[in-house]
């Protein structure tokens, strides 16, 4: 049986930052990925349409203080810095809005978000659907944005959750792709991937962990999972984990957020290098709103990015590529006529929530069940630990705070360790 001091099972940005800080420690250490791939949700591929795409994370949320934006500057991987998430463009159906529409729809999804927010800043944990009452006109683009942001819909976001996360508002894409960088941060780290974990038996003095390649002896494990993961059982742990972990983990799933990317054999003239774009059909109450952003001539790469979050990703996912593919096209044709669908050279789409390594987007806390979030770091017994974007209270959904729960995760292991 291989021993070693730590196992660190998953390879995103929260177990690649676990093992850069266990190496630094100096102890012996194996990081296990059951993917073929580093990166978790953080996947950068060129295949696709000739320049890299990001099939998870993309943006350095909170800029100014995110830790792989410093990373980024040591590599030299490039971004764009933007001070607002609002779009340039919107259409409805089939004409540009007015700076007046535009300006009304925007007001109202800042204005949902700050009641939401302001619940939560005096301790309401209730369901955003209970503190937001938006304009009929822009109800569907402010139900978008709550879904994209949270990955579930209004009625299923706990205020309380959202107001802890602390946002700078420096939201600035990586045109290098993020999955490329957190990658690139985490070459150092040796990763063992084809090589899924299947139990933690923690009933000893040290753990026991099971592989499909065999099983290792540890002091201590860092798992860094999804809450889906972890909630459909794709881990036995032996005793099963403490009650108070098992309500955290589902208190905190990961919802549904998919991308629709189109690459096109002609350019998009007079848009930015990067463009974000708003569509609305009024015409059409059961048709969602949808966002793009737009890389009008990428490298000769014309590319639109359709985002898609909540139950709408999900029922689109469900349906298959094609529907996925369809809807982000009528949108498309919306702002750019229906003549668009004869210049798609390439079309690529995410399947997030049916990767069974992964199981969705990104964790949000339900209504009632804020606090459960605060569990979720909490070692067993001084031999397990857990990290991942979800255990992280203020920067929850983020790459950067994964890596920040890597790092304090292999720290805790380390002195547990070393006891």
């Amino acid at each position: 049986m291989t021993e070693t001091d730590i196992v660190v099972v998953g390879a995103g940005a929260a177990g690649l930052a676990a093992g850069e800080r266990l190496a630094e420690r100096g102890l012996d250490f194996l990081v296990l990925e059951a993917a073929d791939r580093i990166g978790g949700r953080a996947y950068t591929e060129t295949d696709s349409f000739g320049v890299p795409f990001d099939h998870g994370c993309h943006w350095l949320h909170s800029a100014s203080k995110n830790p792989f934006r410093e990373i980024a500057d040591r590599l030299g991987h490039r971004y764009l810095k933007r001070t607002s998430r609002r779009a340039a463009h919107m259409f409805l159906k089939d004409r540009p809005a007015s700076e007046a529409e535009r300006t009304a729809a925007w007001n109202a999804v800042e204005a949902a978000f700050a009641a939401s927010e302001g619940a939560g800043r005096i301790g309401r944990d209730v369901a955003v659907s209970e503190v937001i009452d938006p304009p009929a006109d822009w109800a569907r683009m402010v139900e978008h944005w709550m879904r994209l942001l949270s990955s579930l819909d209004a009625e299923e976001i706990s205020t309380l959750d959202l107001a802890r996360y602390a946002d700078t508002g420096e939201n600035w894409p990586m045109l290098d792709g993020y999955g490329a960088l957190v990658a690139a941060a985490g070459r150092s780290v040796p990763v063992h991937t084809g090589t899924a974990v299947t139990a933690i038996d923690w009933s000893g003095p040290g753990v026991s962990v099971t592989t499909d390649a065999g099983a290792i002896r540890a002091k201590g494990v860092i798992v860094t999972v999804s809450t889906n993961v972890l909630a459909a059982g794709a881990i036995r742990f032996t005793p099963a984990l403490p009650a108070a972990h098992a309500d955290a983990i589902d208190a905190c799933p990961c919802g549904y957020a998919e991308k629709v990317a189109l690459g096109f054999d002609r350019p998009f003239p007079g848009l930015d290098e990067v463009a974000y774009i708003d569509t609305l059909d009024p015409s059409d109450s059961a048709r969602s709103a949808v966002n793009f952003t737009v890389y009008p001539d990428l490298r000769g790469h014309p590319v639109a990015v359709g985002q898609l979050g909540g139950s709408v990703s999900r029922d689109l996912e469900r349906a298959g590529e094609a529907a996925m593919v369809d809807f982000a096209l009528a949108a498309l044709a919306d702002a750019f006529g229906s003549d668009i669908k004869n210049h798609v050279r390439a079309h690529r789409v995410t399947r997030w929530a049916s990767d069974p390594w992964i199981r969705g987007a990104y964790s949000c806390a339900l209504p009632g069940r804020a606090a459960r979030r605060l569990r979720l770091a909490d070692p067993i017994a001084e031999r397990v630990f857990f990290a991942g974007e979800a255990t992280s209270a203020e920067a929850y959904s983020t790459a950067h705070g994964a890596r920040w729960s890597g790092l304090d995760a292999a720290d805790r292991a380390a002195r547990a360790t070393r006891k």
